[in-house]
């Protein structure tokens, strides 16, 4: 290499750490269930009856699911960062619905779970419903917290002691 060569460096990517790990994508963590619970409703009928009930709270709760992602998607745009999963994050959301909630796009998923399932009129996916959480707790929730943490250090930890995970 001559003396006024420069060494060119490829552009700084993020890492394979450089990103949670989830297990899945948390749309699939709540359909798996949802879907093996209306096959369960095929093969052994367990019926919700609420009557007109149902879509008097199924109904709001499917549009408080879908408001809740919307803002959640803004404040994350706000916020310059991705609500990708699978993409590095580059800053703590802390504004607009996070103010509230770690986690409002998993609350906005919960609530169109049982929006729906109430609009269906299945007890199998409302039976299945504590799995997903479970699942979505350990696999994602648990998974994306620490990546926080380790990325982001003490901004994250004040946040995460300020504002619940779920409400």
């Amino acid at each position: 290499m001559n003396q006024g060569d420069t060494l060119r460096q490829p552009p700084l990517r993020p890492t394979p750490l450089d990103r949670p790990g989830i297990i899945a994508p948390p749309p699939l963590l709540y359909l798996l269930p949802f879907a093996t619970g209306l096959w369960l409703q095929h093969r052994w009928p367990l019926p919700l009856e609420l009557g007109g009930l149902a879509a008097w709270l199924g109904w709001p709760l499917v549009g408080a699911g879908c408001l809740g992602f919307v803002m959640a998607l803004r404040a994350l745009g706000r916020a310059g960062t991705s609500v990708n999963p699978y993409k590095a994050s580059s800053a703590v959301a802390a504004a607009g619905v996070y103010r509230f909630t770690r986690n409002p796009v998993y609350l906005a998923d919960t609530l169109v779970y049982l929006g729906a399932v109430l609009l269906c009129g299945s007890g199998w996916p409302l039976l299945l419903l504590p799995l997903a959480l479970v699942v979505m707790q350990k696999g994602v929730i648990a998974r994306e917290e620490a990546y926080l943490e380790r990325k982001f250090g003490e901004e994250y930890l004040n946040y995460k002691a300020r504002v619940r995970r779920w409400i």
